[in-house]
């Protein structure tokens, strides 16, 4: 395999993921703008997995650069609505650190012993009802704050503004229950660091 999977088009779009955010990034006071280049990473996230799977081309590496980019696309977001926006950035950096480290490219399968809730979050690597949720609440909750404190649903999608509020409660429960999962993670990894070994 070697350098050749940083060029595997699943990773290629990552690479054009990595784009669409600094692009967003350059366009944060244009929504219009931003919310297309934004919506295009969120979209395309779920086509390197897809295209992964299909072409037979999963690789430790993509599954990190995924993360990565997520992380990163979310961080920007977070960090330019809120001035505590980078402690959400922070917590995802450091859940990325306490999955990958142990578990690499394989770390959805790692949660066949923890609790009911989180294994139902986890099942099927997010491809439930619940895990759906999860990642809305993940991806489009900052989006939706976005567009609340920028530019207004209602006036773009004609929605009154009880759609608004329900938007913001739906998805900040799924980002909620993405909390819940990586708290469990942080907590299970310290456990694990923290174990005694035997001499």
């Amino acid at each position: 395999m070697g350098l050749r999977v940083l060029l595997d088009w699943p990773n290629v779009v990552g690479y054009v993921r990595i784009g669409c955010v600094f692009a967003a990034w350059a366009a944060f006071d244009t929504p219009e703008a931003f919310v297309c280049l934004y919506s295009a990473n969120i979209a395309l996230d779920g086509v390197d997995g897809w295209l992964a799977r299909r072409l037979g081309l999963s690789s430790g590496f993509g599954a990190w650069l995924d993360v990565v980019v997520d992380n990163l696309g979310r961080g920007m977001l977070w960090s330019l609505l809120y001035q505590w926006g980078w402690l959400v950035s922070a917590l995802e950096w450091c859940v990325f650190v306490c999955n990958h480290s142990a578990g690499g490219d394989q770390w959805k399968d790692g949660f066949a012993t923890s609790p009911p809730l989180i294994q139902a979050v986890m099942a099927n690597g997010f491809r439930t009802p619940l895990g759906l949720w999860v990642v809305s609440g993940l991806h489009c909750l900052p989006l939706w704050l976005y567009w609340c404190q920028w530019a207004s649903p209602a006036r773009w999608m004609f929605l009154p503004p009880w759609i608004q509020i329900l938007g913001v409660l739906l998805l900040a429960t799924g980002r909620l229950l993405a909390l819940s999962v990586e708290l469990w993670c942080v907590w299970t990894h310290i456990k694990y660091l923290t174990r005694s070994k035997e001499l």
